[in-house]
């Protein structure tokens, strides 16, 4: 009897990153729609921290890690898609080309959704891209009738910014949530395709290739 063969795929850089991720996204989503400013602050600032290590790794890491492993073009990932429909789906030991593309999906909507959220609490006059004129109020300028109207319409114009980068933020943060939920279908669906558990796989690092 010929048994299934156990195959290292995902190092244990790529799972911490993953679950972690899982985590911070869903403190970020969950503490900006109940607007807890300071946790959501905190959690993007750790989802930004995660999406750094994973693009340096994505370029340096482990051979299943690398971009280089699981983006594919348009005629594989074609293929890829096509043979999903027939009896013997092509299998990859990676991400395969569609999962592929999602994990791209996923890094450019967070990293927008990230950057989006800095500019917006900067405008605010928070964190790292707030300028020290919005942060700083002039106690002499309120006394002056001519610096207070200045103050207002600086007031107003960073008001507008910040609304601009919240819905940016807001609409970025939507989609990327609704990449979550496709990612989760996608994964359920390649589990049962290729009889294997993927879930579990991102847990142990292990994959089990099937005896033929």
């Amino acid at each position: 009897m010929i048994e299934n063969t156990r195959i290292k795929v995902w190092d244990i850089a790529v799972r911490v990153f993953h679950w972690s991720l899982v985590v911070f996204f869903a403190v970020a989503y969950v503490s900006g729609e109940v607007e807890s400013e300071l946790l959501h602050a905190y959690a993007g600032y750790a989802v930004l921290g995660l999406l750094a290590f994973r693009i340096v790794w994505g370029l340096v890491g482990t051979k299943h890690a690398r971009f280089s492993d699981f983006i594919f073009g348009p005629a594989a990932t074609l293929r890829y898609a096509k043979s999903l429909l027939s009896s013997g789906p092509v299998h990859y030991l990676g991400h395969n080309p569609l999962g592929g593309w999602m994990v791209v999906a996923l890094l450019l909507c967070l990293t927008g959704a990230c950057w989006s959220g800095l500019e917006a609490y900067g405008a605010q006059g928070h964190g790292p891209l707030a300028s020290p004129a919005s942060a700083l109020v002039s106690s002499a300028a309120a006394n002056d009738d001519r610096e207070r109207r200045g103050e207002r319409e600086r007031k107003k114009r960073k008001g507008k910014g910040d609304k601009f980068w919240e819905e940016i933020h807001e609409t970025l943060s939507h989609i990327t949530l609704l990449l979550v939920f496709l990612h989760i279908i996608g994964v359920l669906i390649a589990s049962a395709l290729h009889r294997e558990n993927l879930i579990k796989a991102m847990i142990t690092g292990y994959k089990e290739r099937r005896a033929p």
